[in-house]
């Protein structure tokens, strides 16, 4: 049994079969009453057996702790890493912020330690561009690597040893993620396909095909039973990841695909594209129940905060905008940035917002009024990556300047 950001996740053995279920706790709040909610958890759960109710109200009053930690955290610039000789492509973080990861132009990708800025491994083996990369969280003992020369690896974080080279993509992979029980990564293709490999054993599972054009976006549901796929062919699909089949397309977009996601609970899926608009689908049906107007140029980046209550958009017009899931209203506007804005994302909290900008910039706004909370300074490119840590309490900036900044 471990903790995630407002969830519980349950291990247990069925038929000789290791498995898991997470229990949402989409609503709890600090002031919460931990132990009728865990009264509450075990009337509807039956691997809640009354041995294990102190375990689990221990993982609530832990969950509490953190919804009130760092919600108004100042963040200071910690270390500045000039990380690779060539340009860099992307970051990611694992889930504790412990450590992170930089692809590059150069081939390789890195590992570093967050707290001493220290590389703990480099990566090599592809031989071209390593542009998409993602950590196994919550688990964090593997890197998966998707490179312009058609392959994917994935690595040990440990001994930093390849386990795996996933060959069988005809173009350029562009995006990749692991499955919540990490015992599958897929990858997106310029060739039009995406495909799920078998971390285990190394094998291609399935190939999904039905795009017409490049696959640019790709990301499971929390369950782990369904993947998304956003193309430049104006369209998102939405598969069975048991099957590999097909469940249905969302058409509706009438330009190019930029972010495809679910939200938490996996009843609503998120599409953003060039066509400025977002639009918000029944994840049940395939359905659109709403259309996100009011940004001037092409959505660049598009978000669920933890809940599932709210969305961010970023957009090339300079301004980032929130939106209530429930209501599908414009709750408030983000502006300050003098330049395009390409990564958006909540903190774990989902009180703050974190902007990254071609004006050199990232920022943190107040998520319900829209006000400026902090400018992050100092890199002299464009920042094409940001992301907080599980806990909300380390920033990491990317940026063409070719160099990371952790800020705490």
């Amino acid at each position: 049994m471990f903790v995630y950001f407002l969830g519980i996740m349950l291990e247990y053995e069925e038929s000789g079969q290791l498995k898991t279920k997470s229990i949402d706790l989409l609503d709890l709040h600090t002031s919460t009453d931990a132990n009728a909610l865990v009264e509450e958890i075990q009337k509807a759960e039956p691997l809640i057996t009354a041995s294990r109710a102190d375990q689990v109200k221990l993982l609530i009053k832990r969950l509490q702790n953190k919804l009130g930690q760092y919600s108004n955290h100042k963040f200071y610039l910690f270390k500045v890493l000039r990380a690779h000789i060539l340009p860099l492509t992307n970051i990611a973080l694992n889930k504790s912020g412990s450590c992170f990861i930089t692809g590059s132009y150069d081939r390789t990708c890195k590992l570093w330690d967050t707290a001493s800025g220290e590389e703990l491994h480099t990566l090599e083996g592809h031989r071209n561009v390593v542009y998409a990369i993602a950590f196994n969280n919550p688990y964090g003992d593997k890197i998966a690597t998707g490179s312009f020369d058609k392959t994917c690896k994935l690595w040990s974080v440990e001994t930093g040893n390849c386990y795996h080279t996933f060959r069988g993509h005809t173009a350029e992979i562009v995006c990749l993620s692991f499955n919540p029980q990490s015992t599958l990564v897929a990858t997106g293709s310029m060739d039009t396909t995406a495909k799920l490999w078998d971390i285990q054993n190394g094998e291609e599972v399935f190939t999904l095909t039905g795009h017409s054009a490049e696959i640019i976006s790709l990301s499971f549901n929390t369950s782990g039973n369904r993947i998304i796929t956003g193309s430049f062919d104006h369209t998102v699909t939405v598969w069975d990841a048991d099957t590999g089949r097909k469940v249905y397309t969302l058409i509706g977009h009438c330009a190019e695909i930029s972010s495809a996601l679910f939200n938490w609970d996996c009843s609503l899926i998120l599409t953003g594209s060039m066509d400025k608009t977002c639009m918000l689908w029944d994840a049940t049906n395939g359905k659109c129940v709403a259309t996100l107007t009011g940004h001037d140029d092409e959505i660049l980046d598009s978000c669920f905060d933890y809940t599932g209550k709210l969305i961010a958009t970023a957009s090339a017009d300079g301004t980032a905008r929130v939106f209530s899931a429930a209501t599908r209203k414009c709750i408030t506007k983000l502006e300050g940035h003098e330049g395009e804005i390409s990564k958006i994302s909540f903190n774990p909290q989902g009180n703050r917002l974190l902007t990254g900008s071609s004006d050199k910039t990232a920022r943190i706004w107040d998520a319900q009024t829209g006000q400026c909370f902090q400018v992050l300074e100092g890199h002299t490119d464009e920042i094409f990556s940001c992301a907080f840590n599980y806990k909300g309490d380390i920033i990491i900036t990317g940026s063409k300047d070719n160099t990371c900044r952790i800020w705490r």
